[in-house]
């Protein structure tokens, strides 16, 4: 088991973390979070080099992606570089990239009723405004919890908050910041339920987030 005490706080700065290969070849790995190989929760920041691929398997609860390079690929189609992709409980694919891709990839962490196919291509959809100078692109909610992405103006503050239900980061450009520390671009945050942070940037920033999913 890795990472799978929900009240510790898990800061990773994936970019200095090593690879470790999967069952598939040419599929690589950087382990956040896994509770025992090739089964249950699980994420991880994947690569596929070009070519590599996965025979067809279910996810029994689900699968989240978010495409962080290149070009993702099923046999229902290709997801580019910032696709949103959400494959729920019960569905199969058999995933492969034909010019190479990295992913951020969460297994087995969907609740049973949320049954919503996403795809959303995040270069193509809209920015809301959010509190302050923030703007938010939601991507999915289900109950409790609420997946987004958020950019930072350079120099914005946020207000001291509390996260009920936990809160998930994976910054994706420029640096997050907040009293305990700063976060550059590819570092992964768990932050406990009732956890409180003053967030800030210094430089316009933009951050995968999800919410109220770990109470």
């Amino acid at each position: 088991m890795l990472n799978l005490d929900f009240a510790k706080r898990v800061i990773i700065e994936t970019a200095k973390q090593e690879w470790v290969d999967s069952p598939a070849s040419g599929v690589r790995r950087k382990l956040l979070e896994r509770e025992e190989a090739e089964r249950g929760r699980a994420t991880s920041i994947v690569e596929y080099k070009p070519g590599a691929s996965f025979s067809t398997h279910e996810h029994p609860l689900g699968e989240e992606i978010l495409v962080l390079e290149g070009v993702f690929s099923d046999e229902n189609g290709d997801y580019p570089a910032g696709t949103y992709i959400r494959n729920p409980p019960g569905s199969s694919h058999a995933p492969f990239s034909k010019d190479g891709c990295k992913l951020l990839v969460k297994l087995h962490q969907f609740q049973p009723t949320d049954t919503q196919v996403v795809r959303i291509n995040t270069h193509e959809a809209e920015w809301l405004p959010g509190q302050g100078g923030l703007e938010v692109m939601p991507l999915h909610s289900h109950g409790t919890e609420h997946v987004a992405l958020v950019k930072w103006p350079a120099n914005e503050v946020f207000k001291p908050h509390r996260h009920l239900g936990g809160e998930e980061i994976l910054v994706l450009s420029g640096e997050f910041c907040d009293e305990h520390g700063r976060y550059p671009e590819g570092t992964w945050m768990r932050s406990p339920h009732t956890s409180v942070h003053h967030p800030f940037v210094d430089r316009e920033t933009i951050i995968w987030v999800k919410t109220g999913h770990l109470g």
